[in-house]
């Protein structure tokens, strides 16, 4: 049965620890933000009255808005800007004007304007100081009382317009929204409106002085230019004169230029006449005599006639030879007209080799005058292109410096234009600033809420702080998890005169909740020891006031119901079984047993209603642990147990003293008491690893003072049933009790 107890209580100790483990951390954490619901939403409440309270004594901000559009044309009529060169693309320029709007040069162009240092909203003179300034100056931390300068006046009222003033530029458009606040809506307007103007104004007399000084600086340069230009034009006028150029330039280099294709045209056909005479020459130079055969010769007519007449004289000395004979006369005349014949080719192949070698020179003599002609055109050419170019580079320098001196003239024209030009304004005003007629600051709605926030996120924080930081034992599940020992049972927290009547309650209400865990502790008592005929039990507890007497006086009033029992008050210190019972404190208790002034029969008590026999303290020792260290003290318990079938003993807490200790070596068994929301678990688990170091056996945790609905509500301990069976499982029994051997 021991073995079956004990296993039944470690399985719900397994269980326990499962259904923990499965437990999400957000049930956790919004059952520790529950269990302190009414204190964060009272913290968040109070934190909300005081943000209202707060809100409510600001001074109220009223808040103007004036609307400037920004021209971007503007540009292109001061030619100054492109001179300068200063202003980008239309992001840039449309960045750079609300930056011009956040200086504070206009800052201070607008206090001077509006004479702001004498405003009582902005003269620091005329102004309460603040609380914050007031406890500074109370501290000594404030600055000394001396009458303000001007230029901290001036410093002052600018910090004010800037810290008040913001400037908003409008997505995709050309438009930007300048914001002032003030206490005063009329004030506001106002202000704004000067912003905008001071800003066009203080645009427009940059532009004209920046005009001013552009025209200065054109006209300066125009006056050196205009002399360069003179002098260039001077110059190109004497090189003219100096080199007679009288012609234009596309004439004269067009006149050179036909003259050289001429000459180079006659060149080449006199280098081909003399070609071919060189070479008709050249075959009767290397004939070696037989010029008669040449070519060249043979086409002359009258060569050819010779040679005709040249045939026919030897044709008819050959028909004559073959009749006559060489001294006929005939032959005679035959020869003679032959030798004519041949004597006058020979003369006339002479002629047209002369001829020939007469034909090449002249043709080579041709060709030499044409060449030296083609040489003189091209150097006549040379040298026109030498004065063209230098005349070229003159009249470029003509042209460069007419060119720079029309565009600076024609600057300095449109700068002298652009500053009579009124209308070239950087911005015009797009919508005016009107006094508003609802303050913008402070935003009261909006400030409560976040405070109301604010203060249930605090307050949540805050539980599951305290929630973390708390360290007690608050359910069964806790006190087997962090204890890691066996659950007897869970005892409710009474109230009011239940409170009161405790030490009596299984007496006076036998069907209640407590009295149903009471009996349950005991029956864990009676399977843990269900070996054992006489069981002793010692109730202790880890510090005073968790119950332990209660629990004591109850566990014995409960098994008294079936059983003989004897319940003995053992806190020799602080002794209250006789208080909680209403024992008669002038009978002899166990101190008197013990030394032998009283007889067992005279420290017994029976306790009124029930069959339950109680022993008190009796008088208090001065060293109670060196008593109850004795032999006499350990034979006295061993002989009371055998008196009944159930020892209850009423012991000093474990942490405070060591009786319990001693103690628990002469009992079966320990009934360890703990309150719930009250005893930190480290302290437990200290006290109950002192008593598993002296060999003590340890029955089980008592869970005494819990608030079930509390709770079941806060940490998941489901206590409802003892709530929804009251009466079924708490009816009792009135057997009659033997009584007590004696």
């Amino acid at each position: 049965m021991a073995a079956d107890a004990r296993k039944f209580s470690l399985q719900s100790m397994v269980g326990a620890m499962r259904q923990k483990g499965e437990t999400l951390d957000l049930v956790i954490y919004w059952r520790a933000i529950a269990k302190r619901k009414w204190a964060i939403l009272a913290f968040a409440v109070a934190l909300s009255a005081i943000a209202a309270v707060m809100v409510n004594l600001q001074t109220p901000i009223y808040r103007s808005t004036v609307t400037l559009l920004i021209e971007q044309n503007k540009a292109k009529i001061a030619p100054t800007e492109e001179v300068y060169a200063s202003i980008g693309d239309s992001r840039e320029h449309f960045q750079t004007q609300a930056e011009i709007l956040k200086a504070r040069a206009l800052a201070v162009r607008l206090v001077e304007k509006l004479d702001l240092t004498k405003h009582k909203d902005f003269d620091p003179r005329q102004q309460e100081p603040s609380w914050t300034d007031k406890l500074k100056k109370q501290l000594g931390f404030g600055p000394p009382d001396q009458p303000l300068s001007e230029e901290a006046l001036q410093k002052a009222a600018v910090d004010s317009v800037m810290g008040r003033m913001a400037v908003e530029p409008v997505r995709l458009s050309q438009l930007i929204r300048v914001h002032f606040e003030s206490s005063d809506p009329q004030v506001a307007a106002e202000i704004a409106n000067a912003i905008a103007e001071t800003y066009i104004e203080a645009d427009m007399e940059a532009r004209d002085e920046m005009n001013m000084r552009a025209s200065e600086w054109l006209g300066g340069r125009l006056g050196g230019l205009k002399k360069n230009l003179e002098e260039s034009e001077r110059a190109l006028q004497q090189y003219r004169e100096k080199a007679r150029l009288i012609e234009t330039k596309g004439l004269a280099q067009s006149g050179a230029t036909r003259q050289i294709e001429e000459q180079l045209t006659r060149l080449a056909a006199a280098r081909s006449r003399r070609y071919a005479a060189e070479h008709a020459y050249a075959q009767v130079r290397d004939a070696k005599g037989q010029l008669d055969v040449l070519p060249v010769v043979m086409r002359s007519p009258f060569i050819q006639r010779l040679k005709e007449a040249e045939g026919e004289a030897e044709k008819r000395v050959i028909e004559l030879s073959n009749k006559h004979g060489p001294e006929h006369p005939r032959m005679i005349q035959a020869q003679a007209e032959l030798k004519q014949a041949r004597e006058n080719t020979r003369r006339e192949v002479q002629n047209v080799v002369a001829s020939l070698k007469n034909e090449y020179d002249i043709a080579r003599t041709n060709e030499q005058a044409l060449e030296a002609g083609v040489a003189q055109a091209k150097g006549t050419v040379q040298s026109i292109n030498r004065k063209e170019f230098e005349l070229a580079s003159l009249e470029r320098a003509v042209a460069t410096n007419r060119q720079i001196y029309d565009l600076f003239l024609n600057r300095f024209r449109e700068t002298r234009a652009s500053r009579d030009l009124q209308a070239n304004a950087v911005a015009r005003i797009s919508d005016e600033a009107r006094p508003s007629q609802y303050p913008v600051k402070p935003k009261k709605e909006q400030v409560v809420s976040i405070a109301l926030v604010i203060g249930l996120l605090v307050g949540a924080l805050v539980a599951l702080l305290l929630e973390r930081l708390d360290n007690t034992l608050k359910s069964a599940d806790d006190v087997e998890e962090k204890l890691g020992q066996p659950m007897l049972t869970t005892l409710p927290l009474l109230h009011g005169d239940e409170a009161k009547s405790v030490g009596r309650h299984y007496l006076e209400d036998p069907k209640s909740v407590f009295s149903e865990a009471i009996r349950t502790a005991r029956t864990g008592v009676l399977l843990s020891a269900a070996d054992t005929p006489q069981v002793t039990v010692l109730v202790t507890s880890s510090v005073p006031g968790e119950g332990k007497t209660a629990v004591a006086v109850n566990l014995a009033l409960a098994q008294a119901q079936t059983k003989r029992v004897l319940l003995i008050d053992a806190d020799l210190r602080r002794p209250s079984v006789g208080e909680k019972l209403g024992l008669d404190p002038k009978k002899p208790g166990l101190t008197n047993l013990l030394s032998g002034s009283a007889t067992f029969a005279e420290c017994l008590q029976r306790v009124e209603g029930t069959s339950l026999y109680a022993i008190a303290t009796g008088p208090v020792p001065v060293n109670p642990l060196e008593l109850i260290l004795s032999r006499r003290f350990e034979a006295l318990i061993k002989a009371l147990s055998g008196t009944c079938d159930f020892l209850v003993i009423d012991s000093p807490p474990v942490h405070l003293v060591s009786d319990a200790l001693v103690l628990s070596k002469m009992v079966t068994g320990v009934m360890f008491v703990v309150k719930a929301d009250s005893t930190p678990y480290p302290l437990a688990r200290r006290c109950i690893r002192a008593l598993n170091e002296v060999d003590a056996k340890l029955f089980g945790i008592t869970l005494n003072q819990l608030d079930f609905k509390r709770a079941e509500r806060y940490y998941g301990a489901y206590t409802g049933a003892y709530y929804k069976y009251d009466g079924y499982y708490t009816r009792t029994s009135k057997d009659a009790v033997p009584a007590l051997r004696t």
